[in-house]
């Protein structure tokens, strides 16, 4: 057997290639190719997933944040200049966002045993600029949203769910995306709902913010060559759309089937030096990834490889950190600091065999480290 890949596309795309083909024809023809039928039946048929009134598709998942904090910004609800609690253990793209729509991220440091946003840590971050808390579901797992709901009704704040790593986690049978007052979803291949290129939307139950939302991601137009506001080009397009409608239909399964892997990796990961991450409640984790941490991090990454093993860094800079953000720079965040240092990410996805899952488990508890 060769090298065990950290996620391996082609097989999990492959199976739908006859699909995949029927639905290109389909598109083709149609002679629509923009914000068409595929993008409209896509967007009902998420929201019906989800459980929620309203879906927009978007161009990628960054711009589905930006537009969100755009469309708060649009309807009166947040000003230039306002603060958003985000985690300081995240990707860089929830803080770009936030910045991107002119306002300030304020860093929140994460629970240290489940790594996520809680409602513990909000209130020494908050103050009187404070409007808006984004949360992000981070790996897979959903925050503990009834306290962090419960704590910006408490203090008058909008809530954003970041839902890039979290499509179909569940939390009392409440999909991710459907806590807040918004919640924003990146279809980029890797995903556990993937497109073969960039996508994303914005779910709500606010009829009046989907408005805000399908103008903004057009321009900032309603009706051609009238612009409401100064919007993006920030469409889901039609091609991809139908193939997100195909793969839509086994996203439950197929996040039963990384349950299985990481309950499997659970239950048989017995090194003393590794720290197996949290499930949660079932469904409450759809696996994304999966993340042990060490404090040896480098020396297991290089001991897996050696044994055949591809595994990943999400992330290996911490946010306040990175070159690009000055702004953040001198921040003391020892958990996110700590978290990044010693996180590192094993193979998991749908179409793993039991040879390659038994390989991963064995490779790890192996480890002389």
């Amino acid at each position: 057997m060769g090298m065990i890949p950290f996620l391996d596309l082609l097989s999990i795309n492959q199976k739908y290639s006859q699909e995949f083909t029927q639905a290109l024809s389909r598109v083709l023809d149609s002679g629509w190719v923009i914000l068409g039928k595929e993008v409209e039946n896509f967007e009902k048929e998420f929201a019906e997933f989800l459980g929620v009134s309203h879906c927009v598709g978007v161009a990628n998942g960054l711009d589905a944040l930006i537009l969100s904090l755009r469309a708060f910004t649009e309807m009166g609800l947040m000003s230039e200049g306002d603060e958003v609690l985000v985690p300081a253990n995240t990707y860089i793209a929830t803080i770009l966002a936030v910045l991107q729509a002119g306002l300030v991220p304020v860093l929140v440091e994460p629970n240290p045993q489940t790594y996520l946003m809680d409602g513990e840590h909000l209130q020494a971050c908050t103050s009187p600029r404070t409007r808006a808390i984004l949360p992000v579901h981070l790996y897979g797992r959903i925050c503990p949203m009834a306290e962090i709901m419960e704590f910006a009704k408490r203090h008058d704040l909008l809530v954003l769910e970041d839902c890039a790593q979290s499509h179909g986690a569940t939390l009392e049978d409440i999909n991710s995306g459907c806590f807040g007052h918004a919640g924003a979803f990146s279809f980029y291949p890797g995903k556990n709902l993937g497109a073969l290129g960039d996508g994303g939307a914005v779910v709500t139950n606010d009829r009046e913010m989907s408005k805000v939302l399908r103008a903004l991601r057009n321009y900032g137009s309603e009706k051609k060559y009238h612009n409401l506001y100064q919007g993006l080009n920030s469409r889901l397009d039609e091609v991809q759309a139908a193939f997100l409608r195909i793969k839509l239909k086994d996203l439950a399964m197929d996040n039963q089937k990384r349950e299985e892997i990481a309950k499997e990796y659970r239950e048989m990961i017995k090194h003393p030096r590794v720290i197996l991450p949290q499930s949660g409640t079932v469904g409450e984790h759809v696996w994304h990834l999966f993340v042990v941490r060490t404090q040896k991090r480098d020396a297991l990454q290089n001991h897996l490889m050696d044994a055949g093993v591809q595994s990943m860094v999400h992330y290996p800079i911490p946010p306040h950190r990175q070159q690009g953000y000055p702004q953040l720079h001198g921040l003391k965040l020892p958990v996110s600091e700590r978290l990044h240092s010693e996180v590192l990410s094993l193979p998991i996805w749908p179409g793993m065999n039991q040879k390659q899952i038994d390989t991963v488990i064995s490779a790890v508890n192996q480890w002389n480290g």
